[in-house]
């Protein structure tokens, strides 16, 4: 994958703002809620966008992980006929045949976050995100390398095939004995599940999960409850204020950045520059993965405390 930089792209943003009223319309359908920590960042990169580049973008998103929800949500964009639409693909079963609809239908769709390996094949102009797959296989190793030997990779969204990739990535790069560990997406039961893990198999000494703020920062929690920060080591997908700390505390190994602010962003700058001039980057932009470690956080938390990490 190639990664294009901002300043060509910023550098029109005035020419597309000045001299006409723009009229471009963009819906962002994605399968997170903007109530979401993750999502938010997600959300604020694509209101900046719309504001940078003056269009009309409206973000929308079902109320649960609810994949038949989000089809019907993109089925209804789909019938608005906007000028682009920005998806991101958990599960190209469920959401493969609403996203050619859009397709079909001479919609320009760029996918985000999510669906990297099936976007192509559904007529996806290009994907900005991560390889799930590449950065747990990352995560892995570097968890590997730091002398783990047995883990447990916490899943908090069943059914997210982006998710599933973490995990069967991180198996992989680490090497070890990995398990599998479900959960809902509540913090609290996230927290129990994983000290419940720990007290049941004292030789686990490694912990990932999926999400930082929805089950890093709990399961760091439980593992500072039981005494054992440090001697168990844990890293998470993505960024929060609080887990970010706790890498700088020393009591988390790392957090893995896919910068989702982008994810929101490039997408509708994509989209708007497009619609006015027909340009497009010729490849997927690949926004991740960034290992955040002990002597990167503090510079990280203030901007993730801002919505934009």
């Amino acid at each position: 994958m190639r990664l294009f930089g901002l300043a060509g792209i910023a550098g029109l943003t005035g020419i597309l703002a000045a001299g006409s009223a723009m009229a471009t319309d963009i819906i962002v359908v994605s399968h997170g809620q903007a109530s979401d920590p993750f999502w938010s960042v997600v959300k604020n990169g694509v209101g900046q966008a719309a504001e940078d580049y003056g269009v009309n973008v409206d973000y929308r998103a079902p109320e649960t992980f609810d994949m038949v929800a989000m089809a019907q949500l993109i089925d209804a964009a789909v019938n608005q006929e906007p000028d682009g639409l920005v998806v991101s693909i958990p599960d190209a079963d469920a959401l493969g045949p609403s996203i050619e609809k859009a397709v079909e239908a001479g919609i320009p769709v760029i996918s985000m976050n999510s669906g990297s390996d099936v976007a192509k094949d559904l007529g996806v102009l290009l994907h900005v995100g991560q390889s799930e797959y590449d950065a747990g296989v990352a995560a892995g190793e570097k968890l590997a390398e730091m002398g783990g030997t047995r883990a447990i990779c916490v899943n908090h969204e069943v059914g997210n095939v982006a998710l599933d990739l973490r995990c069967e990535g991180f198996a992989e790069g680490f090497g070890g004995d990995v398990t599998v560990l479900p959960t809902t997406n509540d913090p609290t039961e996230i927290g129990a599940k994983v000290k419940a893990s720990l007290e049941s198999d004292p030789e686990i000494d490694t912990v990932m999960t999926l999400g930082a703020p929805l089950a890093g920062e709990p399961a760091v929690a439980a593992i500072d409850e039981m005494g054992r920060a440090g001697e168990v080591k844990i890293a998470s997908f993505d960024l929060s204020a609080n887990f970010l700390q706790a890498v700088a505390d020393g009591k988390a190994a790392f957090a893995i950045d896919q910068q989702q602010f982008l994810q929101g962003y490039l997408p509708v700058a994509f989209l708007a520059l497009y619609d006015k001039y027909g340009l497009m980057p010729g490849g997927d932009v690949a926004s991740g993965p960034n290992l955040v470690t002990k002597e990167k956080a503090p510079q990280v938390v203030e901007l993730s405390a801002q919505g934009i990490r």
